[in-house]
């Protein structure tokens, strides 16, 4: 069975760059920046940017062929950690999509010191989840909250380390306490300009 395509990206002008697994154009991430981990609820697709065409790109899902057949941009419909290779350019990064209970997001983007970094805690399909509180390498910060967002700011390297989150909420007939995976910071240092 194919997996779902998604429409191709526009037509233009060739990146002679590693392979790098993006957000499909065609098919924006919900309002705001990117977060990482993805959720499959809110139907995550990926392009792939390489040397090479279109025709040459290989996708794989959980370290195994997942399909070659020339797209670009996929719609993800299982959670897994996909990677896209193009010949001349080799392996992308790796980008997991996620399908638990009860996640912990970060923005996708370079965290540097000095700026200002919100996580936040979300449930399966965005169902309401109270009393909620974070963790630093496994240490509690603070109490338990309302809100579902920690704010970091200014960011310093020591915020660095695996976060994770815990929080109320009924699922699957089920009224407790659901655990976040835990999630990797890594703040770098600020840019300076020469």
């Amino acid at each position: 069975m194919a997996p779902p395509r998604c429409p191709q990206p526009r037509a233009g002008p060739a990146r002679l760059v590693s392979p790098v697994i993006r957000r499909c154009p065609d098919h924006p991430a919900p309002p705001g920046a990117p977060w990482r981990p993805p959720v499959l609820w809110d139907q995550v697709t990926l392009t792939c940017h390489g040397s090479g065409t279109a025709g040459d790109t290989t996708w794989y899902r959980d370290g195994q062929r997942w399909w070659q057949q020339g797209i670009d941009c996929l719609t993800v419909t299982l959670s897994g950690t996909y990677t896209c290779d193009r010949p001349g350019s080799g392996r992308s990064p790796p980008v997991t999509v996620s399908h638990d209970d009860l996640v912990l997001q970060v923005p996708a983007r370079a965290l540097l010191e000095g700026d200002t970094v919100t996580l936040r805690c979300r449930a399966w399909q965005n169902r309401t989840v109270t009393r909620v509180s974070f963790y630093h390498e496994w240490k509690e910060l603070g109490g338990l909250r309302d809100g579902t967002e920690l704010s970091l700011s200014p960011l310093q390297r020591s915020h660095s380390g695996s976060y994770h989150c815990k929080g109320w909420l009924e699922l699957w007939a089920l009224e407790k306490f659901w655990e976040s995976a835990p999630v990797t910071v890594t703040v770098h240092g600020e840019h300076r300009h020469v």
